[in-house]
């Protein structure tokens, strides 16, 4: 016969929660169709700016940190040439002040000069009274691109995401102009 003690129970008790919580912190699944119905837009082009800003606000707290990537590019949906900055929760100002966010973008997907597709949708109110135009599905709305022989090629990131395996921008631009009209 098991015996529960306090402290087994406890444990107990603490795994499951933490079962819960790891389970409900997940990126939301996301085809392209929905990806493209949820978002504002997206655009591809090259990050020209990085810059982490900290917000402290009376009624969502201190240290509220936010990355902005300046992106130069192009819109999926309808080829106008613009400037977005596209904004995520979490960053850091330097090695001491920041903060990290698990579903941010990593640092290495964020770097100046690297060619990107992010989708976003604007936020009136992302925290902190910060309104702007969100990544939207976290890191799971911004996707790196690589130049090849054949053309540029944007970088899936697998099952459950928008973009899940490499493709061609040239496909990928066609098919997000063509799911726009439909949903429209």
């Amino acid at each position: 016969m098991i015996r529960f003690s306090p402290l087994r129970f406890g444990l107990s008790a603490l795994a499951v929660l933490g079962a819960f919580v790891v389970s409900s912190a997940q990126i939301e699944r996301l085809t392209l169709e929905q990806m493209v119905s949820k978002a504002d837009n997206a655009i591809v082009g090259e990050i020209t700016k990085k810059e982490v800003i900290r917000i402290d606000h009376p009624v969502d707290g201190p240290e509220l940190y936010y990355t902005h990537l300046t992106i130069e590019g192009r819109s999926l949906i309808d080829g106008i040439l613009d400037t977005t900055v596209v904004t995520f929760a979490g960053g850091f100002i330097n090695e001491e002040e920041g903060v990290w966010n698990s579903e941010a973008p990593s640092a290495a997907d964020t770097k100046i000069g690297n060619r990107v597709v992010a989708f976003y949708a604007f936020s009136e109110n992302m925290g902190g009274d910060l309104a702007g135009n969100a990544l939207y599905a976290a890191h799971g709305g911004l996707y790196r691109t690589v130049a090849s022989r054949r053309g540029t090629v944007v970088l899936g990131r697998g099952e459950g995401y928008a973009i899940e395996n490499n493709i061609k921008l040239k496909g990928l631009d066609s098919r997000i102009t063509a799911i726009d009209k439909a949903q429209k």
